[in-house]
């Protein structure tokens, strides 16, 4: 897992194996040596290389000065963290917090590894993780850290930003099924009050493509900061993981800092006698020395080939575990080389190749080991599902009850929570139909933690239903004498008749079959209700779904509880190992986190008793009115558009909101707006305060905790969080500040672009190369501002920022000239083979014809996606990218236009009155052996026709250039050809005998069919 102290995970691409998985890097677990023991389940299947045994094991539990720690939480319901120790936590240093970790999770049954004796980036490299998480071996396991990122590298100058920085790394295999619980009272282990806190799951998917590894999970944030991240390991290494296994990664600085409340990484208490500064201060300097200045790029890059070879060599001797090792120390010299700004986009590219290979070889062979070794820890067992049960019936013989389902998970992300409520509103009454169930009225609602359905007034019987059934031909179905035949028999017997009740008829076609008619009596709702709501819970899909047990059910995130009720009847339904009850479970932090709900009536009652908001659009407009009043008290506004995507977001992130207003510094209102925002809005999910709409900002925020809570402690929490992200900010800003842009060019010389290429350099010089041919190509005759940047005045502000445009789909465009031939940008109508050209011409290798054809060709099927984006058809796009391709400006503008006047009333009947009438000619000479060297002599015309399309095509070519045409000129100045040309081919025999008069009609219709050459190809329209 990947934490820069007390910031957030770096967003930049360095730290390789630490870098792939957001917060994480390939992650993994470890058990103890002889024992498998699961945290939660008391029996455990281990084995021996001798013999194979059960083992029992008691749950272990560990005393701190105060109180015994909390027991073993089963996995079956939830419990709350016990307070096992004092609240204080003034006197807790950075090592008393190592051992309470390694204490509380060594009682869950986790074994406690070492630190690798290698550089790793992450925690999740520890091969005690990313080789352990993979195969069917039970591990449990705890670990510290020490985490090295040289891209990290500050010189020891920021406070919340090192080099070397320390994780707690947990890794439980298998899920116990109440990791989170065990999560949170690891926090109350390290004294942290979670009634006071706002403690919050928030999601957080990793990818990372190099080791072929995914997962998912959350940041776990601590009053807005992130302290932790927890993810369920889906695949490791390419390969999917037997059962994924529960990665929890502590960030220890980031928590310390906050419980000994100082901003200072140095200030840190690190035990009674030393500070954290006074340790590793010296280190911290002289790395970052190291790493951003004094690193050898040439000997790393040796280095880089030297372990590649070894890691190789070893595998070929069937070494997993060195080879893994050589792989991490081939990873530190890539993360050396990118900090020293040493590594190129295609060079990058390389790298990640070769770390992906490696990784997929090392785990494959890890795998074989093990298995070669008999799996010395033994094989997770399957779990046992629960026996479904019939319901009871529903008491009181009434006609119609309440329903509700509740499908209850660990925290859902935002947008699948939407995503599964939108599944439940279309699916569940078109399933209460099929079921032949009636009801009055159905209501979806959710929060992060609950999907829920209330039906009103459901049916607790099927109506009775009577169909005709179709059985076998009736030659099929009688014997010659009349009798049934086994054909019959079987028919009926399936559907409860006598073969004296069958009916004859004929189809459409005249063939005679035998009709049953069938009555199917209702069966009661509570019966067939528990048989379908199991499909209807796997039928729920998401962008992302994960595996977080030994079954094969999957979800967004864990289900944990189901609740099931018709009235007071409870609907035992199975699903993956779970079975709907009547229990429900509450807020985190309540002092009774689980309630059980007598009737379906009382679900709502039992959750807004607990301050649960079930309602999304109720807890919306509450969160709105709220953050408005708020800020109206401060003197200020919110945007409002945070009324829009944030406030859809914050709205699913919490279930029981609870507003927290908070400040900060002044000074930092020095800083860009748009850096203040981006912090508050994007990262911490803050409501921004403005004195008025489009005004400067005001020192406060607005944030919406979960829960009840101390909301001193949470906004000084927040506040802390925010100074820190805000000094980072301040950090970089001074820095970039301290000398002019052109400075920072030499540096690019020693980061390579791609090896046939150069370096950066060499590609920036060549840019500035292309400035005068690219604007002499756009038409631009003065682009002196992109050339002669010497002061940072508005117009050249302008062009840096426009040259990064558009950053995503969808973004704006450039209008500056200097922007513009920054980007080339579609805005523009240029020669875009004249541009690949003279770009080709600057190269310092042959670009040959092909080469170039190719960008083209690729450039070509860009455009053509990207227009087809806007809502083009895709033959109208074709169609114009045949003749206008070349201009992709020119083309795209084309593309929309006959779009428009292809779906408009009026234009669109005249556009396909042309389409049709020129498409005669051209299919005439497609394919004849006509010379375009014939020109067309009126003198040989023998038809009044004739002369009359010539005269009409020739002022159609003193009208219209064809190359620069739009559609709407185009059209009209077509319109006049339409009779002409329906009149010649009604009059006119194209191929006569005589060859003069044959030739010049095939020239008349040659030149014809060419006038929408440069226009628009409309043999690839549709009606052509």
């Amino acid at each position: 897992m990947k934490f820069n102290t007390l910031h957030r995970p770096c967003n930049r691409l360095p730290n390789l194996l630490a870098q792939h998985h957001h917060p994480k890097a390939p992650r993994l677990s470890i058990a103890s040596s002889l024992i498998r023991c699961s945290p939660i389940n008391g029996v455990i299947q281990s084995r021996s290389r001798s013999r194979s045994t059960v083992l029992h094991i008691a749950p272990s539990t560990f005393k701190s000065s105060a109180t015994d720690a909390a027991p073993t939480l089963p996995a079956s319901a939830p419990s709350k963290p016990a307070q096992t120790y004092p609240p204080s936590t003034s006197s807790l240093t950075f090592q008393e917090a190592i051992t309470r970790l390694q204490l509380y999770w060594s009682s869950r049954g986790c074994a406690i590894w070492l630190p690798h004796n290698t550089e790793v980036g992450a925690g999740t490299m520890n091969p005690a993780t990313f080789l352990r998480v993979l195969g069917p071996e039970p591990w449990n396991v705890g670990y510290v850290e020490p985490s090295i990122r040289p891209d990290d590298s500050r010189y020891g100058d920021n406070p919340n930003r090192l080099q070397r920085h320390t994780q707690f790394q947990v890794i439980l295999k298998p899920d116990p099924g109440n990791s989170q619980e065990l999560y949170l009272g690891s926090l109350e282990a390290l004294g942290i009050d979670t009634r006071k806190h706002d403690v919050r799951f928030v999601e957080d998917n990793w990818e990372s493509p190099v080791l072929g590894a995914w997962g998912l999970g959350w940041e776990v944030w601590l009053d807005g900061m992130e302290v932790t991240q927890f993810t369920y390991f889906q695949q490791a290494g390419g390969k999917p993981l037997h059962a994924p296994a529960v990665e929890i990664t502590y960030g220890l600085e980031r928590i310390l800092m906050a419980l000994q409340g100082v901003s200072n990484f140095k200030d840190i208490k690190y035990n009674e006698a030393v500070s954290y500064g006074e340790l590793f201060l010296q280190n911290e300097y002289e790395m970052s020395v190291y790493n951003l200045d004094k690193a050898d790029v040439a000997g790393q890059r040796q280095r880089f080939e030297l372990f590649e070879s070894e890691a190789r060599r070893l595998l070929a001797e069937r070494l997993p575990v060195p080879a893994y090792d050589h792989l991490l120390k081939l990873s530190h010299c890539f993360n050396v080389l990118d900090a020293r700004g040493a590594v190129g986009v295609t060079e990058r590219a390389n790298c990640f190749a070769t770390l992906r290979a490696l990784s997929r070889e090392v785990t494959s062979l890890w795998l074989s080991r093990r298995e070669e070794l008999g799996h010395p820890l033994g094989v997770i067992s399957p779990p046992t599902p629960p026996s479904p049960q019939q319901p009871k019936p529903v008491a009181g013989g009434v006609a119609a009850a309440p329903f509700v389902l509740e499908v209850g998970t660990e925290e859902l992300p935002p947008e699948d929570l939407d995503a599964g409520l939108e599944q439940l509103r279309e699916r569940v009454p078109a399933l209460l139909q099929k079921l032949r169930l009636s009801f009055s009225g159905v209501r979806v609602e959710g929060t992060p933690r609950r999907m829920a359905v209330i039906v009103d007034g459901l049916a607790t019987e099927q109506t009775t239903q009577e169909s005709e059934v179709r059985g076998p031909p009736t030659k099929a179905a009688f014997a010659a004498d009349g009798s049934p035949t086994k054909a019959l028999e079987g028919f009926c017997k399936k559907n409860g008749v006598a073969p004296s009740d069958v009916t004859k008829q004929s189809d459409a076609k005249g063939v005679e079959y035998v009709f049953a008619k069938v009555k199917e009596v209702g069966r009661p709702a509570a019966e067939v209700l528990t048989e379908a709501l199991p499909g209807l819970v796997s039928s729920l899909s998401f962008r992302k779904s994960m595996k977080w047990g030994a079954g094969d059910v999957t979800f967004s995130r864990p289900v944990r509880w189901l609740l099931a009720l018709l009235g007071d009847t409870e609907l035992p339904f199975v699903w993956g190992n779970l079975q709907a009850g009547r229990a429900t479970r509450l807020l985190r932090n309540s002092e009774q986190p689980e309630a059980q709900v007598p009737s379906a009536d009382a679900y709502e009652s039992v959750l807004k008793a607990a301050n649960i908001s079930l309602e999304q659009d109720s807890r919306r407009s509450n969160i709105w009115e709220q953050v408005t009043a708020a800020a109206a008290s401060m003197g200020g506004v919110v945007a409002e558009t945070a009324g829009d995507d944030l406030l859809t977001e914050v709205t699913n992130l919490v279930e029981s909101p609870t507003l927290v207003v908070g400040s900060f510094e002044p000074k930092f209102l020095n800083l860009p707006k748009e850096v203040l925002v981006m912090v508050m809005r994007k990262h911490q999910r803050y409501f921004p305060v403005v004195v008025a709409p489009g005004a400067p900002l005001l020192p406060a925020f607005i944030t919406v905790a979960n829960g009840s809570v101390d909301q001193d402690v949470v906004a000084a929490g927040n506040a802390a969080v925010l100074r820190a992200r805000f000094e980072d900010a301040t950090f970089f800003y001074e820095e970039d500040l301290k000398q002019p842009l052109e400075a920072f060019r030499p540096k690019l010389a020693g980061t390579i672009f791609q090896k046939d290429l150069g370096t950066l350099l060499d590609k920036a010089q060549r840019m500035e190369g292309l400035v005068q041919p690219l604007a002499q190509i756009m038409g631009i005759s003065d682009p002196q501002a992109v050339q002669t940047a010497q002061g940072m005045d508005a117009g050249v502000a302008e062009a840096i920022f426009e040259a990064a445009l558009p950053r995503q789909a969808g973004d704006m465009l450039p209008t500056s000239h200097a922007g513009l031939i920054a980007l080339v940008s579609s805005g523009v109508s240029f020669d875009l083979p004249a541009a690949v050209r003279a770009a080709a011409q600057l190269q310092p290798l042959q670009v040959t014809d092909q080469v170039q054809q190719q960008v083209l060709d690729y450039l070509a099927g860009r455009l053509e996606q990207l227009v087809q984006d806007t809502g083009v058809p895709p033959e109208l796009v074709r169609g114009v990218l045949a003749e206008r391709g070349h201009n992709p400006a020119l083309a795209a503008a084309t593309a929309q236009q006959l779009h428009s006047a292809w779906t408009s009333a009026d234009q669109g009947e005249a556009l396909r009155s042309m389409i049709a009438a020129l498409s005669r000619p051209t299919r005439i000479v497609r394919g004849k052996a006509v010379d375009p060297s014939w020109s067309v002599d009126p003198a040989k015309f023998e038809h009044p026709e004739e002369a009359a399309l010539y005269d009409a095509m020739t002022a159609f070519q003193a009208k219209v250039q064809p190359s620069s045409a739009t559609v709407a000129e185009f059209v009209d100045a077509a319109a006049p050809l339409v009779a002409p040309i329906d009149a010649y081919f009604e009059k006119v025999f194209v191929m006569a005998e005589d060859e003069g008069v044959r030739q010049n009609r095939l020239a008349c219709l040659l030149a014809l069919s060419s006038i929408t050459r440069g226009w628009v190809d409309l043999s690839r329209l549709p009606g052509f």
